[in-house]
C-alpha cells in the first residue's frame, strides 16, 4: 500500500491518541511528546509499538542518538553528560523539526528525549515507508 503524507500523519495521530489518551486535536506535528502530551518513558515504547504495527515497519531503538553518534565518527559526542557543539549541530540535522533555540550549548544527553515532537515520529515513519517504496 502506498501512503500519502496526510495518511501517514492521520495514523501517527491515532497511535498517539490511543497510547496517551489525548484528544486528536492535541496531537499536532509541533506538539512535544513529553511536555505537551504528557508522555512518560514507557509511553514511548507503546507509541513505537503502535506505529510499527500500523505501518508494518521496524523503528530502531535509540535511532536519533545513534544517527548523531555515527555522523560524528571519532569526535566527542558528549562531555560529562553534556552534548558537544559538534553533537548539537548533528542533532539539528537529524531532528530538523526541533526549533533551533532548543538545541543549544548545555543540552544534556538525557534531555534529548524532551525534544521529541509528534513530527519526530512522523518523519521516522515517512523515512521508513519511503525506503519500503510505500510513500506516494
Amino acid at each position: 500500500m502506498a501512503y500519502t503524507e496526510e495518511q501517514v500523519f492521520a495514523k501517527v495521530q491515532d497511535c498517539f491518541v490511543e497510547a496517551l489518551g489525548v484528544d486528536d486535536d492535541e496531537v499536532t506535528l509541533d506538539a512535544t511528546v513529553i511536555d505537551d502530551l504528557g508522555a512518560e518513558s514507557l509511553d514511548f515504547l507503546d507509541i513505537v509499538f503502535r506505529l510499527e504495527r500500523a505501518f508494518d515497519i521496524k523503528i530502531p531503538r535509540g535511532d536519533t542518538e545513534n544517527q548523531v553518534q555515527e555522523a560524528m565518527g571519532e569526535d566527542a559526542y558528549e562531555v560529562d553528560g553534556v552534548l558537544t557543539e559538534l553533537a548539537l549541530e548533528k542533532l539539528k540535522a537529524v531532528m530538523p523539526e526541533v526549533p533551533e533555540e532548543e538545541v543549544q550549548l548545555g543540552l544534556k544527553t538525557k534531555d534529548i528525549v524532551k525534544l521529541f515532537r509528534v513530527a519526530t515520529f512522523h518523519n521516522i515513519c515517512l523515512k521508513l515507508l519511503r525506503e519500503k517504496g510505500e510513500l506516494s
